[in-house]
């Protein structure tokens, strides 16, 4: 199995520890940045689309397999399947955003809670209904 990186965030948020837990949590607005190869997959993407990311989370512990959900000391431990925690086997982040503007090979977004630097590896329209997409 292999993944490329077909963009990267850039963000202000550096610190795992402070970076909001879900991007509805006031998560700062973010760009992602393509790659030149990708250029031709954004075709159609415009302001005010919705979209989901799909992103690595490098940075991530990769041997954990149980966790606090939310790191709440209160909370029963659980397996992390059952959880949105980024420390897993596959650090695969997902995230809802809304493009704000579209400047050449770069979207701004809002709602991405992803850290600087973050890789992401794929991206989807969000769906209303049936489409023909």
């Amino acid at each position: 199995m292999e993944l490329v990186r077909v963009a990267t965030v850039e963000s202000p948020l550096t610190d795992r520890a402070t970076a909001p837990k879900q991007g509805d949590e006031g998560a700062p607005e973010a760009w992602l940045s393509f790659e030149p190869a990708y250029a031709d997959a954004l075709d159609g993407v415009a302001e005010g689309a919705e979209l989901l990311l799909l992103t690595w989370f490098d940075r991530a512990h990769r041997d954990v397999l149980r966790v606090r959900p939310r790191s709440d000391p209160d909370r029963p431990v659980q397996g992390v399947f059952n959880t949105r925690s980024p420390d897993r086997p596959n650090p695969v982040g997902l995230h809802r955003v809304s493009v704000l503007e579209r400047d050449g090979l770069r979207l701004r977004v809002s709602g991405l809670e992803a850290l600087d630097g973050t890789p992401v590896v794929d991206v989807k329209p969000v769906l209303g209904g049936i489409s023909e997409r």
